[in-house]
């Protein structure tokens, strides 16, 4: 145990995956580097979902003053008819997780979240991030690990995870190239003021608003200050996956043009130029994640749909074990088998019932969808899961 805290891990990807592995092991002691791509080191898109199975990693590694002062607890939830506006389902947060779960469910500006782990890490070593650091491929021996970057640099350390999301270099030198195939759905995302909003029936706080083809998710971020919201479509012939590219506001419109008025109204108000759209893209589970002294973690390891807003809380709970696993292991080789016999058989589950649930929300009988029909992550026993005690 003493030995392994003496490792280096090298993290690839400074996402919320990356940086939430890279805070854990510091505060167990391991000397980390982080390289991330961007040039500037910064979160895209705009809100997130903390359930109580990823609120609980956060606040073991400090982060519970960031979800008492930037996140929003829900106390209530729902999923709503996309014509009529007519509630089919009404879910209790607040004190019912609290209660069952001993955390809240949160949800949060992705930047804020980001934001408040690159000040924890740099707190304890500000050298730890680099940026400017595309990774083109890894390598290994039996010593060392090793990351070649594009402008021609490498890094080296003991154990080396890949959390560099759904086209992972990392990945695809461990288990070959292979492209994502396009799911047939597209992304449209926006921060609306909530300012603007006046009269807008905005209740329950988070809500999920299904229709045929089609569902519009929103929910408060920035201390109720901005309106987040997603709404998605099957829709082929445009296959960005950036989360960058800007979108007309009048595309979503006619898009969800036959969605109830106070859906059509938070789109109208989405404020010039700030509204974005992106592709889905998939992949099938991997049947392991590891090769000697390299890992996979997040995206890299499990890309997910967001049709269950389990994404983030998966890689912040692979990122806790993780660290857990190595702190806890004789060397390299145990620990990453234990990190992904603990997390191989959750993730895949987790990614197989985001697919089921999209069918569910987009099927064309949603007059009948009811409590019966309806699959949550607190249905499907996810939110149970606490990463910082499970066995690994």
């Amino acid at each position: 145990m003493g030995a392994m805290r003496d490792v280096k891990v090298l993290i690839v990807g400074g996402g919320i995956g990356g940086l939430t592995a890279a805070l854990a092991l510091l505060r167990r002691g391991f000397r980390v580097e982080v390289h991330e791509q961007a040039r500037e080191l910064r979160e895209v898109g705009a809100g997130l979902t903390i359930t109580p199975n990823a609120a609980h990693p956060l606040v073991d590694i400090g982060l519970k003053p960031v979800l008492q002062t930037r996140a929003n607890a829900l106390e209530r939830t729902g999923v709503k008819h996309f014509r009529t506006g007519r509630m089919l389902v009404e879910v209790q947060r607040g004190a019912a997780m609290l209660e069952r779960y001993g955390e809240h469910y949160y949800v949060i500006h992705r930047a804020d979240l980001h934001e408040g782990l690159a000040a924890a890490i740099r707190a304890i070593d500000p050298a730890c991030i680099r940026v400017g650091r595309r990774c083109v491929g890894v390598y290994q021996d039996e010593r060392r690990a090793s990351a070649r970057f594009e402008d021609g640099s490498e890094a080296h350390a003991d154990v080396l995870v890949g959390c560099d999301g759904l086209r992972s270099a990392v990945r695809e030198s461990l288990h070959g190239a292979a492209s994502p195939p396009f799911t047939g759905y597209i992304a449209f995302r926006a921060l609306v003021p909530m300012s603007l909003l006046a009269g807008i029936v905005i209740d329950p706080p988070s809500c999920l608003q299904i229709g045929p083809g089609r569902t519009f998710t929103r929910y408060p971020v920035s201390n109720g200050q901005m309106l987040n919201y997603v709404a998605l479509a099957e829709k082929s012939g445009w296959e960005v996956e950036s989360w960058s590219v800007r979108a007309e506001v009048r595309e979503v419109l006619e898009e969800f043009r036959d969605f109830h008025e106070d859906v059509r109204a938070i789109i109208r108000a989405t404020p010039e130029r700030g509204c974005f759209k992106w592709a889905l893209f998939d992949r099938e589970p991997l049947p392991q994640w590891r090769a000697g002294r390299i890992t996979l973690l997040g995206d890299a390891a499990h890309p997910m749909l967001p049709f269950l807003g389990q994404g983030a809380a998966m890689a912040i709970e692979d990122a806790m074990v993780l660290a857990r696993a190595l702190a806890s292991s004789a060397d390299h080789a145990q620990a990453l088998e234990r990190y992904e016999k603990a997390r191989l058989e959750r993730t895949t589950f987790v990614m197989q019932e985001s697919r089921k649930a999209v069918q569910r929300y987009h099927a064309p009988d949603t007059d009948s969808y009811d409590s019966t029909r309806h699959r949550g992550g607190d249905a499907l026993g996810l939110f149970a899961y606490n990463p910082v005690t499970v066995d690994i």
